[in-house]
């Protein structure tokens, strides 16, 4: 089987119910989403150390799951295709969350991506995280998509923040905390998203 087809040449590419051009909102949203999961496998390759084992299950699990949501946004209108991705999935998302959390430090400060490369790795999944959703909101100006995969992306940003911070704590490396400002956070864990500002 060869890889290159020749069909992109002109600048257009298949979707599922017909071909758009690679410029089309909807491919630079599941395209982003496939640039994200490039990010998960390199994270997850800095994260083979048994003390990762947790965090290297998850990250498996979302690379399936990131494959599912490129692929519901995949689906034009035409294409009536059954989704993939469910509530479900991101209600899991919450429980790994609410788990790392319990564990990580209080925040007192803003933190900057870094501490450890593991942590690095997982701040650069958040912010392709971020585009990525970012993205999604723009398709949804031009199609109807299934809005799942924007709660979830929402909520997996929240996770990459998380993550980082348990790799951090892991490795017994300090996060790296935005000294310039003030103390913005009261210790409370509930408000500790507040930090990556979702919603």
């Amino acid at each position: 089987m060869r890889i290159y087809t020749k069909t992109g040449d002109g600048g257009q590419t298949s979707v599922i119910g017909g071909r758009v051009r690679k410029d089309d909102a909807r491919v630079e949203a599941y395209g982003t989403i496939d640039e994200l999961n490039s990010f998960v496998g390199q994270a997850s390759a800095l994260l083979q150390d048994d003390r990762f084992k947790d965090l290297r299950e998850q990250l498996s699990v979302i690379g399936q799951e990131l494959f599912d949501c490129g692929s519901d946004l995949a689906y034009t209108p035409a294409a009536q295709q059954p989704y993939k991705t469910h509530a479900a999935m991101t209600e899991r998302l919450e429980l790994w969350i609410d788990r790392l959390e319990a564990d990580n430090p209080p925040l007192e400060r803003f933190i900057l991506p870094g501490g450890s490369p593991p942590a690095a790795a997982l701040h650069v999944c958040r912010t392709v995280c971020r585009r990525a959703e970012r993205r999604v909101v723009a398709l949804t100006d031009e199609a109807e998509i299934n809005p799942e995969v924007l709660r979830y992306l929402n909520r997996l940003s929240d996770y990459f923040f998380s993550a980082a911070r348990t790799a951090n704590l892991i490795l017994r490396v300090d996060d790296v905390e935005y000294v310039r400002g003030a103390r913005v956070f009261s210790g409370d864990k509930d408000r500790q998203n507040e930090q990556e500002q979702g919603e």
